[in-house]
């Protein structure tokens, strides 16, 4: 049990990161570049898909112990985890649509696992 639950953990922190590459990836594509390799090829953009490649690696690990089923009802997490971050680093608001869209997610992450 506690097994499963650590390699959870690790899957959701795959998910966690995942979310934070892409929020590097949106705030590279903000920026205005001189040329269009600049645009595609700096720290900001390569450091990303590092950062996709380990959220990869952890979703492998996680896979390993925790049950098929189980894996895109963790993966929801991501919406969550995007939506703060948009909020905390990109300024984005929250509407009251998406409030209730990640109420909802809640609700079934906490459904589904019970």
């Amino acid at each position: 049990m506690i097994e499963k639950l650590i390699f959870s953990f690790i899957f959701i922190f795959g998910t966690f990161i995942s979310s934070v590459s892409q929020i590097i990836l949106k705030k590279s594509a903000n920026k205005t570049y001189s040329s269009k390799i600049r645009e595609y090829f700096n720290v900001r953009v390569i450091s990303a898909y590092g950062i996709f490649f380990a959220a990869t690696l952890c979703t492998i690990i996680g896979y390993s112990k925790i049950p098929l089923s189980f894996g895109p009802i963790l993966e929801a997490t991501g919406y969550i985890f995007i939506a703060v971050l948009s909020f905390v680093f990109l300024k984005e608001k929250i509407n009251l649509k998406k409030k209730i869209g990640l109420a909802l997610i809640i609700v079934g992450i906490v459904v589904f696992a019970l």
